[in-house]
């Protein structure tokens, strides 16, 4: 198994985490540290990667570069990011960078040269010809991906911070870019650093095609995010149990990346009706294959709703204080369930390719398998308020976390109950 089928990642959003000013900043403010001092708290919970939002020069949200090869100033400096990386490295912590190469902020050096010079510019060929913006964002413009020269820069700035320490990328708004782009600049920097893991964000599709035609090693599953959300408010496993059946398709290319939250949604408690139903989620995610990740705070059962509006993120990026421990949930039910539930994952690493197959499958009880070659659990789940019956295959199953009562083959599980077991 290479180093990412045993990565269970924190995911951070560093401008909203360290309480940065909302728009560019001219001093360097070294902030990063905060970060730093959440790094026990990481492997406290189990998990082994950081994930980072974005850290470079920009003019307001991270997501509208200007200097790739430049730490957001109010971050910090290069040597600030260099030192949190080290630390990480130092815990055992591998760390990745949100890269943002679909787009770029109209203070990125390149298009104000554009804007200033016009056809004679040098750069003119790395945007469109009618200066295109993302989705509507007028202050996000897109890069000409048609132009070998924009390959050469996206390759040369992922190149630079591998050199520098950092493990991986996320690759922003990868549904928005060229296949064959990515192909080359991902064949190009695996040539150089064959152990990075790439991971694209992508919304809905072909993932797996997607991902033999970029050279991408994941994509995010916003597929399973939503069913899993669902399933459990709707009160309707057999959503679920289609979204995992697909996911077993994914499973046989690669392995995605799978979550309950991000910076770019509402966050699980809030998303959940029933507060109950965070247990069932948290188990579904720890127990099905890929490479899972948790938001910043979904420990804890922060709440948060993101609205379609200008400073519609800040519900969900909040900043957070120096120490874990001043935070309201902190040592809480939840997030010693967080605790328990990534002990079970880190227990079995071979759940990161691991294939479901339903057993019972009724509105408000499911019961699953997870296998891998020889390998496997058996999960079950009820959202009722009455006391479940539900069937595994027939085996000697001892109960190593939850609350229901195994058979040789199933358990009876309480109302808002869930297990897991060993045969």
């Amino acid at each position: 198994m290479r180093w990412p089928d045993h990565a269970i990642w924190w995911h951070a959003y560093p401008l909203g985490f360290v309480g940065a000013e909302r728009e560019a900043a001219v001093a360097p403010e070294p902030r990063l540290g905060r970060i730093a001092g959440w790094l026990d708290h990481l492997v406290g919970l189990g998990c082994n990667g950081l994930a980072l939002g974005p850290v470079f020069a920009s003019e307001t949200h991270g997501y509208d570069t200007v200097d790739h090869y430049r730490v957001d100033p109010r971050l910090g400096g290069e040597d600030d990011l260099r030192r949190l990386i080290d630390e990480a490295s130092g815990k055992g912590v591998r760390v990745l960078l949100d890269g943002v190469f679909n787009h770029v902020g109209r203070g990125f050096a390149p298009l104000a040269d554009v804007a200033a010079e016009g056809d004679a510019s040098a750069y003119r060929k790395w945007f469109h010809a009618d200066l295109r913006t993302f989705e509507g964002h007028d202050r996000l413009v897109t890069l000409n991906h048609a132009e070998p020269e924009v390959a050469d820069y996206v390759t040369d700035v992922m190149t630079h911070w591998l050199e520098r320490g950092v493990d991986g990328w996320r690759l922003d708004a990868a549904y928005a870019v060229p296949p064959d782009f990515w192909r080359t600049v991902t064949d190009r920097v695996r040539a150089r650093f064959p152990d990075a893991w790439f991971v694209g964000e992508v919304i809905h599709g072909d993932y797996a095609g997607l991902v033999e035609r970029t050279g991408f090693d994941s994509v995010t599953q916003y597929e399973l995010w939503k069913a899993i959300w669902s399933s459990l408010n709707d009160r309707n496993f057999f959503e679920l149990a289609h979204a995992l059946d697909r996911h077993n398709g994914m499973l046989a290319t690669f392995a995605p990346q799978t979550f309950l939250g991000n910076h770019d949604v509402t966050r699980i408690a809030t998303r959940l009706t029933e507060r109950r139903d965070l247990a069932h989620a948290l188990v579904i995610l720890m127990t099905v294959g890929g490479v899972p990740s948790i938001y910043a705070g979904d420990e804890f059962a922060l709440e948060g709703v993101k609205e379609e509006r200008e400073g519609g993120d800040d519900a969900i990026r909040p900043p957070f204080p120096a120490r874990p421990g001043d935070v309201l949930g902190h040592g809480g039910a939840h997030h010693r369930l967080h605790q328990d539930l990534i002990g079970v994952r880190r227990r079995h690493p071979w759940l990161v390719r691991a294939r479901t197959t339903a057993a019972t499958l009724t509105n408000t009880a499911f019961s699953y398998t997870v296998e891998a070659g020889p390998e496997r659990l058996g999960v079950v789940l009820n959202t009722g308020e009455e006391p479940a019956r539900v069937g595994l295959p027939a085996a000697g199953w001892t109960r190593v976390a939850g609350d229901a009562a195994f058979t040789g083959d199933g358990a009876v599980v309480p109302p808002s109950g869930w297990a897991i077991a060993e045969p």
